[in-house]
């Protein structure tokens, strides 16, 4: 998190995309959505994981908690995202068979 300190020269330097980043984190965590706040925050979490984000990892667990997420409600979303992450694999492996199958004759 020491990394943060840096975050006023990021805005600073591209002030155009930072207000456009800024208005969608805003959006998206919004207090007034049909998605109640500690749902948005386990999403979040769960997105975190999977983009491997670690600053995320740690505000979005801090917020979710705040919310009145559980332990238990976020360890689940760990396996979640976990199961999502390797269902990708696996989805990313299919195309990776189809390229091998146009590209070589069948094998047995």
């Amino acid at each position: 998190m020491d990394d943060m300190k840096y975050a006023r020269d990021l805005i600073e330097l591209a002030p155009l995309e930072a207000k456009a980043f800024l208005g969608l984190k805003a959006t998206a965590e919004r207090e007034d959505g049909a998605i109640p706040v500690k749902y948005r925050e386990l999403v979040s979490i769960g997105v975190a994981l999977t983009t491997q984000c670690s600053y995320c990892i740690d505000v979005h667990t801090k917020n979710a908690l705040e919310a009145g997420a559980t332990r238990q409600e976020i360890a689940e979303v760990v396996f979640i995202a976990a199961a999502l992450r390797a269902g990708a694999a696996v989805g990313h492996g299919l195309q990776a068979m189809k390229k091998a199958s146009e590209s070589w004759p069948r094998s047995a």
